[in-house]
């Protein structure tokens, strides 16, 4: 359905620049999204080195296993992705300014 915005309660109709700015900002989202794929990748591969490592008693695989423990790298990378999602959710909102809560 053509306009479904104007059916909705709260939105206004955008105009060109506005659209193109909207478009811009969405445009970014698979972006961001593959550099913290890659991130997410990158912590994986060290995990799994360090898994191959401790199971030869390696001992700075051991070492490793401590610091990642540590670094919790995997939870900023999720608070990474939310604080991203988020702020692009805040850059459409401040574009498009709709008028509820």
């Amino acid at each position: 359905m053509e306009n479904q915005h104007r059916k909705i309660s709260g939105y206004r109709e955008l105009n060109q620049s506005e659209i193109d700015l909207m478009n811009e900002i969405k445009a970014l989202g698979p972006v961001v999204e593959g550099v913290i794929i890659k991130v997410q990748e990158h912590i994986k591969s060290q995990r799994d080195r360090v898994a191959e490592d401790r199971s030869m008693n390696l001992i700075n695989a051991v070492h490793e296993h401590e610091r990642l423990e540590l670094a919790t790298p995997e939870r900023f990378a999720a608070l990474a992705k939310t604080d991203f999602q988020t702020a692009l959710m805040y850059l459409t909102r401040s574009v498009a300014q709709p008028t509820f809560f």
